[in-house]
């Protein structure tokens, strides 16, 4: 039992011992004097965090976009629990087990079949680095060697390892990093801000995938694959796009030979509306980038699906021809059985129907924030809804995520764009709690 008993003790230690991800550290230090105070974590329940002293907080982004059906599940809880008692981990090179078999046979039904090979890792930067490794090694094993560029999308985000950052384009993520990286090319946008008077979403798709047209005609011979977060590019403020983009691309990518992947690692598992966001499109990828919320929200899983003919060009009898790709916790036992738990979830609850009434009352909740004078661009998709505010505060992310703090809710804007990705077990009253936070963190950040 842990000797860690109360907030300060457990902030003290953390900041001594502790490096924080995605953080500047000098920015946590001070104790409650800090530009942005380390909020302790003593407990999670439902959808409500809680810090030693019983103080809540509504994780109205599931944790970093992971926790789907919310703190402490039981159902989860209880498959974990029967999980340890029969099998932690065991090497997956050369070994097997029933966890990743039914995972793998369950994720590939839900593509109808069509992508019917499950490859594991931890992560989703992980994920991404082994969808394009696969693909360039794909084209190889196929007497393809020029075929080793890709392409993505202006303002993408696929991950922080060095691979996954030759397809991020978000300049602090990458620029540090810049002579390590073999950068990909990019082409516009379908972002539906972009409309100019008179177009529709669609248009704006049509429009960016002309673009892409243009650039595939010119250098399809070298690029092995193209790689789009369906819907929405999530980590570049929620820019939120037609499904036309999608089908336009997939055409594009079948008539020139190059492999589409779709990066679901933040949009999958339901948080648009369907399981997979690509399906609103009606298509299928070459590669399905899984993670986040497969798990439920309990353990590190990534999977990334492929297609029978990216398999078979890996089948042979040399070793070398292989996917010699691994970590030594590759399909691990109980990451896979919380994914197995989560998506029985799923299926019982019937969770895709209920969120539309969710989607429906979050809309509803936040809809009077379209009206501010300093809101712009109010847009949802599925069980996301987000907004931009005007300000010229440069800190106005930091200042806002106090601010909606002070209220017991966990936001984390980016930039300038406010946003909500709650757990699916929110219920009317907490996501009224959640609207009024937002509401009250806006007036205060705005007139202070």
């Amino acid at each position: 039992m842990s000797d860690i008993t109360s907030n300060a003790d457990l902030l003290e230690r953390s900041l001594k011992a502790v490096w924080h991800p995605c953080t500047q550290m000098k920015q946590h230090s001070g104790g409650r004097g800090a530009e942005l105070p380390m909020i302790p974590i003593a407990r999670g329940q439902g959808a409500w965090l809680y810090d030693f002293d019983g103080r809540r907080y509504l994780d109205g982004i599931s944790s970093w976009w992971v926790n789907l059906f919310g703190h402490a599940n039981p159902r989860i809880n209880a498959a974990l629990r029967a999980q340890l008692d029969e099998l932690e981990h065991v090497i997956l090179a050369g070994f097997t087990h029933r966890p990743v078999v039914e995972l793998s046979e369950r994720l590939s039904a839900l593509t109808g079949g069509k992508l019917g090979h499950c490859f594991y890792a931890s992560d989703g930067a992980s994920a991404t680095e082994i969808a394009l490794k696969m693909s360039f090694h794909s084209w190889r094993n196929r007497g393809r060697d020029k075929k080793q560029n890709f392409l993505c999308l202006e303002g993408s985000y696929h991950g922080e390892t060095v691979g996954a950052l030759a397809v991020t384009d978000v300049a602090i993520f990458k620029d540090a990093y810049a002579p390590l990286v073999r950068t990909a090319a990019t082409v516009p946008t379908p972002d539906a801000r972009k409309a100019e008077p008179g177009e529709t979403p669609a248009d704006v798709a049509r429009r960016a995938a002309a673009a892409l047209e243009r650039h595939l005609e010119t250098h399809h011979e070298s690029i092995a694959a193209f790689i789009v977060e369906p819907l929405i590019q999530c980590a570049s403020g929620m820019v939120m796009y037609d499904p036309e983009y999608l089908r336009l691309a997939r055409a594009l990518c079948d008539r020139y030979e190059v492999h589409l992947i779709c990066d679901e690692i933040a949009v999958g598992c339901g948080r648009t509306g369907t399981f997979f966001a690509h399906e609103q499109a009606g298509i299928r990828p070459d590669f399905l980038c899984l993670s986040k919320g497969i798990s439920g929200g309990y353990l590190p899983l990534s999977i990334v699906l492929t297609t029978d003919t990216v398999y078979e060009s890996f089948y042979d009898d040399a070793t070398a021809r292989g996917f010699l790709h691994s970590h030594s916790y590759t399909g691990n036992a109980l990451a896979c059985r919380a994914a197995l738990a989560t998506l029985d979830i799923f299926a019982k609850d019937k969770v895709l129907e209920q969120n539309v009434a969710r989607s429906q009352k979050l809309a509803a909740a936040l809809a009077p924030l379209a009206d501010h004078p300093q809101v712009r661009h109010f847009r949802q998709r599925g069980m996301i809804v987000a907004f931009d505010v005007i300000s010229d505060d440069p800190k106005f992310s930091r200042h806002f995520y106090r601010a909606a703090l002070e209220q017991e809710a966990l936001t984390r804007p980016i930039g300038h764009t406010v946003y909500v990705m709650p757990p699916y077990i929110v219920d009317d009253t907490e996501i009224d709690h959640l609207s009024r936070a937002i509401k009250v963190a806006i007036d205060t950040t705005l007139t202070s």
